[in-house]
């Protein structure tokens, strides 16, 4: 009897210390892998390499068929949740529809200052609900080069500019094609030698030129040409009774928005292009006591150039043609040139039809006349803000030729060099090291997204949108002649643009609550990185998942990049939207909380103009 307690005893007693080793060993090996997790551990090392090993499963087919030997996440949903709501096509009608820039709307603001040309967007309550069709017919674009010169007529079916400004080399119709000889008002011969003829003057060769601005560009010929040069332009235009100009443009592969010189300040930084132009854009530069002069000088950075070509330049061969008196034209180009010296301009060339001024690199070269200085001190503060009678101040300088804002090295240099916005601490939280920090990250994200899509960095995807720009990293490490990048900063992000310039790229302010200046169906490929984590308290996410569908072409991509609960709410609405998704892991592994979801734009299009059906192309 006594033998059995003992043994009893015993194997409660050896069952006891075997359940406290068990306990002991899970909650170390609990502890060891948070800390190896931690980023303190080698471990961790070892899980990132095995996770770089692993991420050639992301990789996608050039048809972009995201199937099975993905590296598929499979949402989160619940059982409970409703179906994803279907969003059916809007009428015919809305084919070319610019939600901010509609003429219905447009007419009922102001003719003065062009206010009525400015934007203007609807109500929450009068949003389309819908997807914007594309014309029957619709063809994917051109590749570039040939899309420069070439678009197909199905695409934009608008013949009034090629009769209007046929004798002016614009646009000719041929086919089923229009054809862009790379003609314009100013230089009917072609824009290779009105370009020709600028750069014997300004240092575009060299690097010295990467940025422009183009104020009224008509179809955007000289931007387009300019890229030759490997200077990217920034056109924009109103939409007008020169129908699609604009839309023409971004169908070339080339940047353009829709915008005017009107009441308001361009969505831009101040000292942002390396130099502009207006080849008879009709502005008025000397109304309004030289308000839009002004407001080129903001965006002009120290050293930059201006030119103008057109009225009132070599106004002695052509007032008549321009319907004006001789007294009237020569005063007008007296007020320019006053105006110009008071910006600190000075003048550096005028033969025939062109004229050009250089913006002096600092105050201390030159006694600006003006006392009305404006006193914002946010160069980034330009969104629906009222433009000044005023002249924006340089940045302070210790010596005489030193430049105001600092010295830019020459492109490609420029493009990984630390801006001089970094270096002298005018962004906040952003220093030397983290700049070059977000280069690698950028590089090594890019380098995961061709894995997943081989095809970006091909002619494939021309006009590219990266909605939340930061520092430019994305467009940096993407940077290639066969595309371009538009840089968007939302308003409500950490004011990084003129980084963005700095660096030789080109970019815009925009709030993705509002519909985008641009025509449907410009942009080949979205990057979202960030931005519906970035707008959840702001806005409706179906209604930015609408404008970015509105912009983007059929069979378009979008590279969203966000929190996993934040893209399983896009990925629900994306599936009522006729487009074919698939969400990865993080290039860091399936640990990481942050996600990637690749979304393809189906194709489909109006029916023809006789079938009432809804399409389904």
């Amino acid at each position: 009897m006594a033998s059995k307690i003992h043994a009893s005893s015993g194997i409660k007693g050896r069952s006891r210390l075997s359940l406290f080793v068990v306990i002991g060993l899970c909650c170390f090996f609990y502890l060891l892998g948070v800390w190896q997790r931690s980023g303190f551990g080698k471990g961790d090392t070892y899980a990132i390499e095995i996770n770089k090993q692993q991420t050639n499963c992301n990789e996608v087919s050039p048809s972009l068929d995201f199937e099975s030997h993905h590296n598929y996440v499979a949402p989160i949903h619940s059982s409970q949740e409703p179906k994803s709501k279907i969003f059916k096509p809007c009428d015919v009608k809305y084919t070319d529809y610019t939600p901010c820039q509609e003429q219905d709307r447009a007419m009922k603001f102001p003719r003065e200052d062009m206010v009525y040309r400015e934007r203007h967007c609807p109500p929450q309550n009068e949003k389309l609900q819908c997807l914007i069709p594309a014309p029957n017919g619709y063809t994917s674009p051109f590749a570039w080069p040939k899309s420069r010169d070439y678009v197909y007529y199905s695409n934009v079916p608008f013949k009034s500019l090629a009769v209007e400004k046929a004798v002016q080399n614009w646009v000719q119709f041929e086919g089923n094609v229009f054809k862009f000889p790379g003609g314009g008002t100013m230089f009917p011969q072609g824009a290779d030698a009105y370009i020709d003829e600028l750069a014997s003057v300004i240092p575009i060769a060299d690097g010295s030129i990467r940025t422009a601005l183009d104020t009224g560009c008509g179809v955007a010929s000289w931007g387009a040409y300019m890229l030759k040069r490997k200077v990217l332009t920034m056109s924009f235009a109103p939409r007008d009774n020169h129908e699609a100009q604009v839309q023409f443009a971004l169908e070339r592969g080339v940047p353009a928005i829709i915008a005017v010189l009107g009441s308001i300040q361009l969505p831009y930084p101040s000292r942002a292009f390396d130099m502009a132009q207006c080849s008879r854009c009709l502005i008025p530069w000397t109304a309004n006591d030289g308000t839009y002069l002004m407001e080129v000088d903001r965006v002009l950075r120290p050293g930059g150039y201006w030119v103008l070509s057109g009225p009132p330049i070599n106004w002695k061969t052509y007032y008549k043609t321009w319907k004006r008196s001789k007294e009237d034209l020569k005063a007008e180009q007296s007020r320019i040139e006053e105006l110009a010296e008071s910006l600190c301009w000075e003048k550096k060339y005028e033969k025939g039809d062109v004229a050009i001024w250089q913006k002096k690199v600092n105050d201390k070269s030159c006694a600006r006349k003006s006392d009305n200085f404006c006193q914002s001190s946010d160069d980034g503060d330009v969104w629906y803000k009222k433009m000044e009678t005023c002249v924006t101040p340089f940045p302070e300088v210790k010596s005489s030729d030193e430049v105001a804002g600092g010295e830019l090295s020459k492109f490609p240099a420029r493009l990984f060099d630390v801006p001089p916005r970094v270096r002298s601490g005018d962004v906040p939280g952003v220093t030397t090291e983290s700049y070059e920090e977000d280069n690698k990250l950028w590089k090594k994200r890019v380098t995961n997204y061709k894995r997943i899509n081989r095809l970006l960095g091909s002619p494939r995807y021309r006009n590219i949108m990266d909605m939340n720009a930061g520092l430019g990293g994305f467009a940096a490490a993407l940077d290639s002649s066969k595309l371009w990048v538009m840089n968007v900063v939302p308003t409500i992000a950490d004011n990084t643009l003129g980084v963005v310039f700095e660096r030789g790229l080109i970019g815009i302010y925009h709030d993705w609550c509002e519909g985008f200046s641009t025509y449907p169906r410009t942009y080949d490929l979205i990057h979202a990185s960030g931005v519906f984590k970035l707008y959840q308290d702001k806005c409706e996410y179906e209604d930015i998942l609408l404008e970015m569908d509105r912009i983007l072409r059929p069979e378009g991509s979008i590279i969203f990049r966000d929190e996993v609960e934040v893209v399983n709410k896009v990925m629900k609405i994306a599936e009522g939207m006729r487009w074919d998704t698939k969400m990865m892991d993080h290039e860091d592994g399936p640990l990481v909380p942050e996600k990637i979801l690749v979304a393809v734009k189906q194709y489909w299009a109006a029916p023809p103009a006789n079938d009432t059906s809804t399409s389904d192309q």
